[in-house]
């Protein structure tokens, strides 16, 4: 079953340090099996209205986003964030 990857950007720091990561962290997760699905700011928002960067990406199983995250490659990504975001993150499944 297919899981969804949801980072929530609450607050943007550094947004050169938010562009190192970004610039390593694409790649390393599409590298990992991961599909982005979404990226950007919300075009509308209801009830809480938080206009926040949003990122899903679809893994196909927790096991394979679990590594994505555990990978060199990706944590070399979150190295170059340093602090740069604060994110809300999680891994979802898929209905």
């Amino acid at each position: 079953m297919s899981v969804y990857w949801v980072s929530i950007y609450r607050e943007i720091r550094d947004e050169a340090k938010v562009a190192a990561y970004a610039a390593l962290a694409g790649p390393a997760l599409q590298a990992a099996g991961g599909t982005f699905v979404a990226r950007g700011l919300p075009e509308q928002t209801y009830e809480a209205g938080e206009t926040t960067r949003t990122v899903l990406i679809e893994f196909a199983s927790l096991e394979v986003a679990r590594a994505a995250h555990d990978s060199p490659a990706y944590q070399e990504a979150l190295t170059a964030l340093d602090g740069g975001a604060v994110r809300d993150m999680r891994i979802v499944p898929g209905v």
